[in-house]
């Protein structure tokens, strides 16, 4: 009997108190594996799902996908806000001065709207795809939770 109040084990207690573990039949050892070493799966490593990157143009005031070809004319197809703008050209610097890293002789304002700046160049990010793109998901779900 122990001349402690609890009779939890821990590390006072000495081996004579413990209950020997079983036992059991071990699997038989690869020949030529280390000792501890685990057994690896037979159907080999695993495939590394690694993401790919994509260079895309984002409207400014909406951040939607737009076709990297911008011309004069070009719109948002979701919000229609003009993409032939100070705001999405590569070049805009809200902290530079005429807030535009080109050498231009005037300010261009305001910076949302369309211009006839020569020095335009889509500004264009460089991004993770993390999913395949799917077509009508949200809409799908949305019908799927009333089928009977």
């Amino acid at each position: 009997m122990s001349d402690r109040k609890y009779r939890q084990r821990g590390y006072q207690d000495d081996d004579r108190d413990r209950q020997p573990k079983p036992q059991g039949p071990r699997p038989p050892r690869e020949p030529g594996a280390p000792a501890g070493a685990r057994r690896i799966s037979q159907d080999g490593p695993k495939t590394i799902n690694m993401p790919g990157y994509r260079e895309v143009v984002r409207c400014a005031q909406c951040a939607a996908v737009v076709p990297a070809d911008v011309g004069f004319e070009s719109r948002c197809p979701r919000c229609g806000t003009d993409l032939h703008a100070c705001a999405t050209c590569v070049s805009f610097d809200p902290g530079s001065r005429f807030e535009c890293m080109q050498a231009i002789p005037a300010r261009v304002s305001p910076k949302n709207v369309k211009n006839a700046c020569t020095l335009y160049s889509p500004r264009t990010t460089v991004e993770r795809e993390t999913t395949a793109p799917r077509e009508n998901d949200a809409r799908k779900a949305f019908d799927d939770l009333f089928k009977f």
